[in-house]
């Protein structure tokens, strides 16, 4: 199944990296390491996070506060937000 990030995730996940990597070189590095290893458990079990909405899912990154928020779709898995769960929970609705 193939991924497709929304212009804004990614850039929501570019600036959670280099946060975690200003704080400190490794946990930049643990960072994307667990998205990753979150986006494998969705990619495998698309359909066992909670329905935020009517078709979006919010799968939550272990160790961190956020949690990716993706839609599935007939040939791929979109990813609407990498979300600071400390932020305002609207904010990524205007994406859909």
């Amino acid at each position: 199944m193939n991924i497709e990030f929304h212009p804004e995730a990614a850039i929501e996940l570019n600036e959670a990296v280099d946060y975690y990597a200003s704080r400190e070189n490794r946990l930049g590095l643990d960072f994307i390491s667990e998205v990753i290893s979150s986006i494998n458990r969705i990619i495998s079990y698309p359909d066992a996070w909670p329905l935020l909405g009517k078709d979006i899912r919010r799968c939550l990154i272990k160790r961190y506060p956020y949690g990716i928020l993706y839609s599935i779709e007939k040939e791929r898995i979109s990813i609407v937000a990498i979300m600071n769960l400390n932020r305002n929970p609207e904010y990524w609705k205007k994406r859909i």
